[in-house]
This record gives structure tokens, sequence and C-alpha cells, in this order.
């Protein structure tokens, strides 16, 4: 801490007055905590055994002064009416004493006249001890970065007292964003010790008088425990933020068809040109749709197959694309550097040079792993006729990986290893998470071959992930590989080192998610809830890289279910998936309205009619769409189906679980399985004829001790609420 601000040494001066009297106290914990209204605030401050504090600004009324109008005490809550000549103010504080100390503290607004607030200053202070001046030591370990979920996790060092995840709900505040067009973005931050939210500004647009908007809706846990190491630090965030997610309002999910979504995007897949592009006479699927400019790559071609395989497996019909893109793969191999690349040899002519990557002999160091580990995957399904040139593209990649020293850059020359860009961004490091997915690769090349070799280097890429706290992040689907590739390594050496890896990279992806619901803007015609950004500073969403973070976390689930592992983070992997099948339908155009789609994109055009995602969904203020429509992001159903719908043999049934699932199984009448996530997590099953079959025989469903209700839908659907980690039993008759 070099200096602070005005209105921190202020707020010290504020807290250390002997004569300060508060309006409420409760134990909360083995913490205090009291409420103050002091001239043009309202406060909230918990009390720590060892003296620290730190308060929370509920309300701020600057140049004015607050009358408390009424306080109404209910066991573990306290209401509390304010007013003020611009505007009244409810403020509503509900204390949690089970599991860690938590607070929820909600405030809003009416206007008794048409309203901006100007500025609204951070509205977290940490403070010593009553009596002791100045303030204590602090780490901020993560906080918002663009619209990702709208917290700061920080640790008090001295006096030593703990740990704090703070968490805005971001959801509450849309009246208040859709009325005064502001964004929710990088409103959660700040730098040590004036930290915290900060509502964002309306210069122009006025709350109207006489409604009621909420402007705060804040959630606090709090941990004795300094973190002391990255591990503990990843295991802490994950508990509070599973504490907070509890306890935070959710939107509800809502039931999507998603094998006639497969099907249209089968059809549209097939069938649309702008998909495909045609080199040396044979077809090639294009990155985005209408992109004929930039060369095929392999990773698109691939990124589409393997989804398509899985879907093919699940829906027992032939489908003649498969073919086609298993016939193509030879194409990409380069006979001088005796591996695959990435862009097509006999095409890589065109690439214009308008940006770094876009030359024949530049790799984007995930680039060149991301195919490889696809490739290996398909030689597993039995297609051997690669495994040569596979095998010389593995030796390429552990030449490459020596050379790094495991540290990849972002761009390097396939030739001469010669670094083109070695950082993201000054000080940021290359590609931190690339050691993740080479390890993937290798141990999967392993898997495959036997060759310890491949098991060794998985093992020495994986240790290099350390050290990188919650910097490790680069993209999302390669830190999902990581984490799987962490614990699957565990799981084989027993050396707890791997688990805690596995520990660290989940912790960098929850640090990227959007754990809110941007409703205001476009964004009232989509769900953002839940979602997860694929890059380190990405503003939007992107289908692709959900859909890999999606199937990882299923097998992630599915690898622990016998590991002793964080309740909360079988509880959060697992409302990921749920909450990701909910909303994953608006990235197809056809699902959304006009207006939302960006009228001019970065990449090629996107063709409102077809069933093929478009990469981006976005702010509220922005329209989405704007990078393009995307061919490799086509997988996203055939990867969804066959993880979560199941066929009855012989019964024309068809069964939806929208929880990641293990060991269904049917035997005669009686179809069973395990549900994955955690016991205070709750998923829905819906049960369903398929088309020739009109109705459901009479079925039954338990938990192993409980048969459970069902609601009946119109359609002649049943759907169950169940509760993640146990038992279910199907019967019917």
């Amino acid at each position: 801490m070099e200096g602070i601000s005005p209105q921190a040494a202020a707020i010290d001066g504020i807290f250390n007055n002997p004569e300060l009297k508060e309006i409420f106290y409760q134990q909360l914990g083995n913490s205090n905590c009291y409420v103050y209204c002091v001239g043009d605030a309202l406060w909230v401050m918990t009390e720590w055994p060892e003296g620290a504090r730190i308060t929370f600004r509920a309300v701020y009324a600057p140049h004015d002064k607050i009358e408390i109008k009424s306080t109404t005490k209910k066991r573990n809550q306290a209401i509390f009416q304010l007013d003020t000549l611009a505007a009244t103010y409810q403020v509503t504080l509900d204390l949690y004493h089970n599991g860690y100390p938590c607070f929820r503290c909600r405030t809003t607004v009416t206007p008794k006249a048409a309203l901006a607030f100007h500025y609204w200053p951070r509205d977290i202070m940490p403070l010593n001890s009553a009596g002791s001046s100045g303030f204590p030591e602090g780490d901020i370990y993560a906080s918002q970065n663009g619209p990702r979920t709208g917290m700061i996790y920080f640790g008090i060092k001295a006096p030593h007292s703990g740990a704090v995840l703070y968490l805005q709900n971001l959801s509450a505040l849309g009246n208040y964003c859709g009325q005064t067009k502001t964004s929710l973005s990088n409103t959660v931050g700040g730098t040590w010790p004036d930290i915290g939210f900060m509502l964002p500004s309306s210069d122009k647009q006025f709350l109207k008088t006489g409604k009621t908007y909420t402007i705060s809706d804040a959630f606090i846990v709090m941990d004795a425990k300094i973190p002391a190491n990255e591990t503990e630090m990843s295991i802490q965030f994950m508990d509070l933020l599973a504490e907070i997610y509890l306890r935070l309002p959710k939107p509800n999910t809502q039931y999507h068809h998603w094998p006639e979504i497969a099907e249209k995007a089968w059809y549209d897949l097939e069938h649309s040109a702008g998909s495909w592009c045609q080199v040396n006479g044979h077809a090639f699927l294009n990155a985005y749709v209408c992109d004929y400019k930039t060369p095929p790559e392999l990773m698109v071609q691939m990124a589409v197959l393997l989804p398509l395989t899985e879907y093919q497996k699940w829906n027992k019909r032939e489908m003649k694309i498969i073919n086609d893109l298993i016939n193509i793969i030879p194409d990409f191999y380069d006979n001088k550097l005796n591996t695959f690349v990435r862009w097509l040899p006999a095409a890589a002519h065109r690439l214009d040079k308008s940006e770094e990557h876009k030359h024949p002999l530049v790799m984007d160091s995930w680039y060149l792993h991301h195919p490889l580990l696809n490739l290996i995957r398909l030689v597993k399904q039995g297609h051997k006729g690669i495994m040569d040139k596979l095998s010389h593209s593995l030796d390429f990649a552990i030449r490459v990986a020596h050379h790094f020293n495991y540290k990849w850059p972002v761009f390097y020359n396939m030739e001469t290893l010669e670094v083109i860009k070695a950082e993201t961004e000054p000080g940021k490091g290359g590609e931190k998470d690339v050691p993740g997915i080479y390890a993937k690769t290798m141990l999967l090349a392993w898997e495959v071959t036997q060759k310890e070799e491949y098991l060794e280097e998985a093992k020495r890429a994986c240790l290099s992930l350390q050290g990188e706290g919650f910097e490790l992040f680069y993209q999302a689907n390669n830190t999902a590989f990581s984490a799987f590739t962490a614990l699957k390594l565990f799981t084989l050496t027993k050396n707890e080192v791997y688990l805690n890896i596995s520990y660290l990279c989940l912790a960098n992806m929850f640090k990227h998610v959007w754990l809110w619901n941007c409703n205001y803007g476009f964004a009232v015609n989509y769900s953002t809830f839940f979602a997860m950004f694929p890059l380190r500073d990405a503003p939007y969403t992107a289908v692709y890289e959900e859909t890999e973070c999606f199937a990882s976390f299923s097998d992630y689930l599915l690898l622990a279910e016998d590991i002793s592992i964080p309740a909360s983070i079988r509880l959060l992997l697992a409302e990921f998936i749920r909450y990701y099948i909910n909303r994953a339908n608006y990235y197809y155009p056809p699902m959304l309205p006009d207006d939302c789609i960006a009228k001019n994109t970065k990449t090629g055009e996107v063709a409102k009619e077809l069933w093929l995602p478009i990469e981006d969904l976005q702010d509220g203020w922005a329209e989405s769409g704007t990078v393009g429509q995307e061919v490799y992001g086509a997988g996203l159903p055939f990867t969804l189906v066959p993880h979560h719908y199941y066929t009855i043999p012989g019964e024309s049934l068809l069964v939806y679980i929208d929880y990641p699932t293990a060991g269904f199984s049917t035997r005669g009448k009686t179809a069973t399985f395990r549900l994955l996530g955690h016991k205070k997590g709750a998923c829905h099953m819906r049960i369903m004829p398929i088309k020739k079959r009109k109705e459901l025989p009479r079925i039954t469903v338990t938990n192993g001790r409980d048969a459970l209700n069902a609601t009946v839908y119109d359609n002649g659907h049943l759907e169950f609420k169940l509760k993640g980690n146990q038992q279910i039993v199907i019967s019917w008759k």
C-alpha cells in the first residue's frame, strides 16, 4: 500500500471515534457484526477476534443527511428504512450462521425526483483494530475483469485475520442498468484499501421518480484462515464461492429438446455452402460461415469431427460427413517438418499476413496440440491409418516442449522455433496453460501406445503448471484439459501434487465465470448466468471453449467419483453443466431476435437461418456475433446429447438428465444410474416417449429410499427434481 485516498483517511477517522454508537449488533460466527449510520452513509462492519475490522458501505448520500425512519429486527435479519432529501432507501441485512460466517446486504433506492448517481465510491474499507489508526496489510487475490462475476477475493495479513470473498449479485441491478444505460463490467475491484463495488455512474439517464431500483446486493463470506500457498488459495476460493452460490438467487432452467437441435445442426452443417471451401477438389470446413479468405485449419476439422463420432455412436445412424472429414486429415501433414500443421499446406499461400499468426510457418502454441489430442482420440476409436504420421507429430511436439522447457510463448516459428511473440502482454507471460493440453495429449498417447516416454512427458509438463497462482488461465478449454489431466495423473501416481494442480486449474477457471444474468439491453433475450469466458481478457463468452469445458467437467466428476475432493468442486462443476445446457441454445441465431445479432462481423457472415452457433454472446449493450458464425463450434449439440440423453432399449423411451451421471444401465424393466455433483445441488430428469411411441408406460422413480413425484406436461413428458450425489432407479410397467 503506497498511499491512501482522502476518502480512506476520513473513514479511518470516523471509525476510530470512541463515541460512535451502533444501531444494530449481532454475533456472526466468531465475529461481531455492527451497523452504523454516520452522516451521509450507512455502514455494516465486521470485527474479527484478532481485532481487524472490515466496513461495507450500504448507502451513500453525499452532501445529504440520512434519517433512520424505522428498524425492523427479526431472527438473523434487520431491515432499515432510511430517508434523505433526494430519495428513500431500504437496507436488508441477512446473517447466515451455518458454515462460514456470511451475510447478505441488499439496498434499494426510490428517488423523490429524477435522480442520477454521478459518483459512488467503492464500498469496502478494511481497518485496523479499534483505537489503532491506519489500515491493515492485505492482498487482493482475484477481482472482476470485464463482465465476469462481480467479486473480489482478498486477505488481511496484519493483524492476522483471514480471507474474504465479496460477491455482488449483479443480476439484481438489471433495472438500474436498463434505466441508466450503464454496464456492470469492471464494477468490482479497486486498489488496497479502497476496494469493492462501485455503482456505475449515470450522467445522462436518470432514475425515475417513485420507482424502486436495486443498487446493491452484496454477499460477504469470511474465513479466519489466510491461504499459505496457491493450493490453499484455490481450495478456499472454491469453498467460499460455493458458500455464496448456495444462497445466491438463481434463475430457473428451461428444457430445450437438444436431439432436435442436433438434427438441425447436422443438416445445416452438411448442406450450407458457407460452411465449406474447396481446395484441389477436396472439401474442407471453414472456421466461420462464408470465410473463404482464410485457408482451412486442421483444428477446425477435428473440433467438429470428434463430437460427430460421439453423436453417430449415440444415434446409430451413418453420417457421411465423418468419413469425408477423416479422409482429408493426411492433407494437413507437412512432409518437410514431419508433423501435422495448423494450416492446410496446399492453401497456406493464401494467408494474408494481416495478423501475427496468419503466416504459413507461425504456430499459436495451443494450436499444435489440440488437433494432435483429437487425432489420438480418433486412433483410440480404431482409425489406425494415421498412426505413423501421428507418431512423427508427437516427436515434433516433444522437441518443441523441450526447446521451451514447458513454458510456451504465444507464437513461434515452426521451422526454427524462433519466438515470434513471447507474451500475451508485457509481464503476463505466454500461454501458461498449454502445458496442460500438451500433458493431456501425451497421457492419451501413452494410453494408446504404452510408451513410457509419453507418460513421463505428461508428468513433467503438468508439474510446470505450478507457481502461477490465479494467473495460470490463458484459454478456458486448455485450463479445463489441465485440470482433468492433473487429476488423472493423481489416480496413476497417487502423488497429491497433481491433485493440488487440478484444484489450481479449476480455481482459475471459476475466476473467469459470469455468475450473474445480464438482464439489460440485448441480453434480456438470452441467459448469461454461469457462463465461462474463453480468454483472460475476452469481453464475451464463446461457444467452442465453453463446450469443451462442459465436456471436461463431466469427465472430471466421473473420474473423481471415488476420490476425496472438496464438496465445493463437486457442486460448482455440476451446476456449471446444468446451466450450460440451459443457456447454450442462445448461441444459435434462430433463437435470438435479429436486432441482437451484429450486422457486421469480423470474419465471414452470419446466416441467421442456420443452426450453426455464433461465436460470441456479449454484455447487454453490445450486439452478439461480432466475431462471426463459428463452424468449429458446431460440435455443441453432438457433444451435449450423448452426455445427457439415454435411450431405453426396446421401450422407445428417452431419459434426459441435466446433471452429469455415471453408470447408466438397463436390466429388464429397470434403469439405474448415479447422479454426480453434490447433494446440496439440484437437477431435473425428464422421461419422454420417442416419436413412434405415443404415450409413456407407468413409471416409478426412486432415489433408493423414497418414490419421487413427477410433474406431468401436456406433451406427455414426466419431469422429476433430483438431488445430486445419489443413486436413481427408474422402473416401468
